[in-house]
């Protein structure tokens, strides 16, 4: 039976917080037990629960909404098939939120030999959507039960609480075999059989972690890309990523942002320059930031029209968070009859968590590493109704999933790699996160309120 297009209702305030803490907030509120928060260019994004929700997995791409579901058996063509539920949304102006695993990748062209029974996409068009930007809280809701609740969440006055974080120790777990992967990687890539591959080691958290006081600490300490805080289908995570898989805008402009090279921030100017003068001239780290641009715009190239990709930043210097990066950006403007998903296949993973070439890298990754990455690697995102998207690569991040916490980081290998190097700047990389840890209920010490102007809703709640 054919229904109508569900409407949110909506309103506007000027929260009591700013917008990072009342984005946290409105996570740890519990409105909803699902959600995500996301932030780009200084705007933070709330979506909470599920009017419509799209899962992928080796049985094929399902829709859930208002009580139907849509099962669409795998076909070998899985991004065109979320893209073909995304349209029979029936929410008036939708946006979704959510991720893709790094295992998408194996399976985008259709293969499942590699796939097993995990999920590789998860999206939600939200019950409850908030974007706090410029002072100001725009409110959406599917009633208004859940939108009045939101702007309590946002207009009470409070005291903000900073926990202090308890840092792990990240240079033992799994170091040896470390070493040892990237020896093999570097003796693959002598014997030309791949010219890069990103091998990762995972670092176990033993204690109870509060993932929203996280989130706080650890983007206190960032300048991320973008950060996000997320809690669905099974998987806590937090990060704070340097780099975007793909930007798409409703007019078609695609952009990628390759960074590849790194060197420690270590606070002291004087050392920090030096580093960033080392990272500019080592041959190892232009070699290999140059072959994932170069990957880049081949990519890109798939979708794009003939003549529009160009490199339209090289080699810049990037502080993330305790490392700085090589940066380059890449743009193009897509192909007549492409849209975000072409964009999204063609570049996803990044080439800065994988290698080059990809398939060779795959095979690498999967004989190397201890275990399957799943959110590691892959992408946090959101995409709208118009056809635009932003997905952001997820590094420098915290997980929790089916009662276990770690922490996880690589290094793209080439080869000029050594593996103590290697190591050392895994280290470098887990410092964004590790150090940032808050333990869950730990009595925090008051530090005055969150900043920002006086709460006062500026619209009555209205329906479209």
């Amino acid at each position: 039976m054919h229904q109508t297009p569900r409407h949110y209702f909506e309103t506007r305030l000027r929260p009591a917080s700013d917008p990072m803490t009342a984005a946290a907030r409105l996570a740890s509120s519990g409105l909803h037990p699902d959600y995500v928060v996301y932030e780009n260019g200084g705007v933070w994004s709330y979506a909470g629960g599920a009017l419509a929700e799209i899962t992928l997995d080796r049985t094929g791409a399902r829709l859930r909404q208002q009580q139907e579901e849509v099962l669409l058996p795998w076909d070998g063509r899985p991004l065109r098939q979320v893209q073909s539920l995304l349209d029979a949304v029936r929410v008036k102006d939708w946006r979704a939120y959510g991720w893709a695993a790094f295992e998408l990748s194996y399976a985008k062209d259709g293969d499942l030999r590699h796939v097993g029974d995990q999920r590789l996409l998860h999206l939600v068009v939200p019950h409850t959507e908030i974007r706090i930007e410029a002072g100001e809280a725009y409110l959406r809701s599917a009633d208004q039960a859940t939108l009045s609740a939101a702007l309590d969440v946002l207009s009470a006055e409070h005291t903000e609480s900073r926990a202090v974080p308890d840092p792990v120790d990240v240079r033992q777990a799994g170091a040896d075999a470390y070493r040892r992967a990237v020896g093999v990687a570097v003796d693959a890539i002598n014997e030309r059989l791949l010219q890069k591959v990103i091998f990762s080691r995972v670092v176990p958290v033993d204690h109870e972690l509060d993932f929203v006081g996280t989130y706080l600490a650890g983007r206190r300490g960032n300048n991320p890309a973008r950060s996000f805080l997320l809690s669905l289908g099974g998987i806590e995570a937090t990060g704070f990523s340097p780099e975007i898989v793909v930007q798409v805008a409703p007019d078609g402009r695609v952009v990628s942002q390759p960074l590849a090279g790194t060197r420690a921030l270590t606070g002291d100017r004087a050392e920090d320059d030096r580093l960033r003068a080392e990272l500019l001239s080592d041959p190892k780290e232009i070699y290999e930031h140059a072959i994932s641009v170069k990957i880049a715009c081949d990519e890109l190239l798939e979708v794009c029209a003939p003549g529009t990709v160009d490199v339209e930043e090289f080699m810049v210097v990037k502080d993330r968070g305790t490392v700085q990066h090589l940066a380059s950006r890449v743009g193009g403007q897509l192909a007549d009859g492409r849209g975000a998903w072409d964009a999204f296949k063609a570049v996803f993973p990044a080439v800065t968590a994988s290698g080059v070439p990809k398939d060779a890298a795959y095979d690498s990754i999967r004989s190397n590493e201890s275990e399957a990455r799943g959110l590691y690697g892959g992408a946090v995102l959101t995409v709208n109704h118009a056809g635009a998207m932003d997905a952001t690569l997820v590094l420098r991040s915290v997980y929790r999933q089916n009662g276990r916490t770690w922490l996880r980081a690589g290094a793209g290998i080439v080869g000029q790699s050594r593996p103590e190097r290697e190591l050392e700047e895994t280290c470098e990389k887990l410092g964004s996160v590790g150090r940032f840890l808050v333990p869950a209920a730990q009595p925090a010490e008051p530090v005055g309120a969150g900043a920002g102007a006086g709460a006062g809703a500026m619209a009555g709640g209205t329906r479209p």
